[in-house]
């Protein structure tokens, strides 16, 4: 029990937080809070419920998670990724509907966080999760063009091919104000960060925009119009549970619980790779499972940890879970006081906003890299990405995971000759000086190794000031061991380590090529022979001293 929930918010108060620490917290957390203002409305409205939920999600899933969470810095809340799943899930089931299946999401991935699962995630290869997380934002992208244009529309497809038919049919109904505000609101959201970073652009844009259409009286529609008032506070209610129909939510919930703990997961690792620091998968999940138990008894929606978000705390001093909770109570504080001027926000403001978002989650890069590698990794991008945008998410992951599977099992059945040991291969490393360390990567470097292979390999390098890392058993690598591989290298860049390849097999030596590994580490730096490697190695330590 407690190596499966420890929550590092109670862990750090045994070791005790400075002044220092405490202060720099204390600000993060309100410059989070800020930014997750706008967000939290836009993820609601564009989740097809009321604005004040998205807030209330911040602040009690927020809440919730820093308290109870395995990572140092998550900020937990609603995200860009869930708004197709509860959008979908209203209009089947309802808003009874959409509580019930959240808290059995919750009940989900508690059971996951018990059952050790935590660790799973690394079975999730980088080109399915490119590939979902793009889907996501084209369908984002595609829900925001209504507001964005002004358009009068009551009841919108949910097929992707007739939500775009329905656009370009009433085109010629665009309001040009609600189209300058979008746009608007996208420059201010993007530029601003160039005159000032300590305000987030997304708050500067929905301030100016809302104050510009009420003083200038401009006829477009905002949330008052389109929802009425916001309230300013919260209480505990309950759903219509009827306990003969509960199998309906079933797959709705799994879905938000797998989509939640893959996406609360990755950005706990983002946010490992920003601090250097080490989160707890299995108690991340217990906690994000409580916070969509509880959050729908005050009106929230699902959420899990915000990438974008907690890396924006990460940038302004957050190292402690401290900045979670102001985060929360910074929320709270502009919910209690300013919900009835939020009312005021226009829709092609919030779809603006949205629009970067879909943006930021398009991956575009990633995606184009991953185009560049094998056919493999390509099927399995191709394939999650093209059923997110026309089929489902959850069938997507489905089949993204088993195309996955089976392609390896494909790639490895391939793999008929084994690699020729050079004759002059140096075993003893008996002779090996000092601050010269090595690390084999033997087989495969793939999706479910990778994250394996890269630790250890991190682990090494930051004891040496030089890491011989032996690759000739190595017949093939992956988008997703690519990936892992050059942020590995980065990180140990950054401590002074030089790394040095040797014997590494032309395939994988084309592979690292195209994804730039060869130039990050240098061509000089990479041999083919390990005697080659270490005499190299040798000579640049005896330097260094």
């Amino acid at each position: 029990m407690n190596n499966i929930f420890e929550p590092k918010f109670f862990s750090l108060l045994k070791s005790g937080i400075n002044k220092e620490r405490l202060s720099s917290d204390i600000f993060a957390g309100i410059v989070v809070g800020i930014v997750a203002l706008p967000l939290s409305i836009a993820f609601a409205v564009a989740s097809g419920v009321s604005p004040e939920k998205g807030l209330i999600t911040a602040i009690v899933a927020g809440f919730i998670i820093s308290i109870l969470g395995g990572s140092r810095v998550q900020i937990g809340g609603p995200t860009g990724a869930f708004i197709v799943i509860l959008y979908a899930i209203v209009e089947e089931y309802g808003i009874d509907g959409l509580m019930i299946s959240t808290i059995m999401a919750g009940v989900f991935l508690v059971i996951f966080g018990f059952l050790r699962l935590g660790n799973l995630l690394k079975y999730f290869p980088h080109p399915l999760i490119v590939g979902f997380t793009s889907g996501i934002a084209v369908v984002i992208f595609s829900t925001q063009i209504k507001d964005a244009l002004g358009l009068n529309i009551e009841k919108l497809p949910s097929e992707f091919f007739h939500k775009w038919l329905t656009y370009f049919s009433n085109i010629g109904d665009t309001n040009l104000y609600a189209l300058l505000l979008s746009i608007v609101t996208i420059l201010i959201t993007i530029y601003s960060k160039k005159v000032t970073t300590k305000v987030p652009g997304s708050f500067i844009a929905i301030i100016a925009v809302t104050l510009f259409v009420q003083i200038a009286s401009i006829p477009v529609t905002t949330i008052e119009t389109f929802f009425g008032e916001i309230p300013n506070s919260f209480a505990l209610q309950f759903p219509n549970i009827e306990l003969s129909n509960l199998y309906m939510y079933l797959a709705p919930a799994l879905t938000i619980a797998l989509l939640g703990g893959v996406e609360s997961l990755l950005s706990a690792v983002v946010a490992d790779g920003m601090i250097g620091g080490n989160h707890r998968s299995n108690t991340e999940l217990i906690a994000q499972g409580v916070a969509n138990i509880v959050t729908p008894f005050f009106g929230g929606i699902a959420a899990t940890g915000a990438i974008a978000r907690t890396a924006t705390n990460v940038k302004n001093g957050g190292r402690t879970p401290i900045a979670g909770i102001v985060h929360s109570l910074t929320l709270l504080l502009i919910m209690l006081i300013f919900a009835s001027y939020a009312k005021l926000i226009p829709m092609s403001a919030l779809a603006g906003i949205l629009i970067v978002v879909s943006y930021n989650m398009s991956e575009w890069r990633s995606f184009v890299s991953i185009l560049r590698g094998s056919n493999f990794d390509i099927i399995v991008l191709l394939s999650t990405f093209l059923l997110t945008v026309f089929v489902d998410l959850t069938i997507a992951i489905q089949i993204g995971v088993v195309l996955s599977s089976l392609l390896f099992m494909k790639r490895m059945a391939d793999i008929g000759i084994k690699t020729q040991v050079d004759s002059d291969v140096l075993e003893d490393y008996s002779e090996v000086p000092k601050g010269i360390s090595i690390y084999e990567i033997s087989g495969p470097f793939f999706f479910a190794s990778a994250k394996q292979y890269t630790e250890v390999i991190k682990n090494v390098g930051i004891k040496s000031k030089i890491l011989i890392i032996r690759m000739r058993h190595v017949p093939f690598v992956d988008s997703t061991a690519l990936h892992n591989f050059q942020e590995t290298i980065k990180t140990l860049q950054q401590l002074d380590v030089k790394i040095v390849l040797s014997g590494v097999q032309n395939s994988v030596l084309e592979d690292l090529k195209k994804d730039g590994i060869t130039s990050l580490i240098g061509d000089e730096n990479i041999h083919d022979s390990f005697t080659k490697a270490l005499k190299y190695a040798k000579e640049l330590i005896t330097n260094l001293r």
